[in-house]
């Protein structure tokens, strides 16, 4: 039963950039795959933090326990640069968005392409 709950997040990673994929590749609205894009984000991360559990450690904090083994902090930073990065480029993807609607009138990736040509 505890295999199981130590698989689960994995499977929630998978289904997670799954679903993310299938956003960007199959939806018209550029405002949809944007939002795909930031699943895509948040299953990496899930993925990282996933990783760096280990049943038993301690987060590594100072605290005044010898001897105990505590996680890696690695994915953990790597996570939190990862969230600051995503909010940075989702904002940045967004304002693309308005600049596009501004000049053509409209957020369908289809329609913008008809109008370039």
């Amino acid at each position: 039963m505890s295999e199981w709950f130590t698989v689960l997040p994995f499977v929630m990673v998978v289904i997670l950039i799954t679903l993310g994929l299938y956003t960007v590749l199959f939806k018209k609205n550029l405002i949809k795959m944007i939002m795909g894009i930031t699943i895509i984000q948040n299953g990496v991360n899930l993925f990282l933090v996933s990783l760096a559990y280990r049943e038993g450690h301690v987060a590594p904090i100072w605290t005044s326990a010898p001897g105990t083994e505590m996680v890696l902090p690695t994915p953990h930073a790597l996570t939190l640069t990862s969230i600051v990065i995503g909010v940075a480029t989702t904002a940045l993807m967004l304002s693309f968005v308005i600049m596009i609607k501004r000049h053509y009138g409209t957020v369908d990736s289809h329609e913008t392409r008809r109008c370039r040509e």
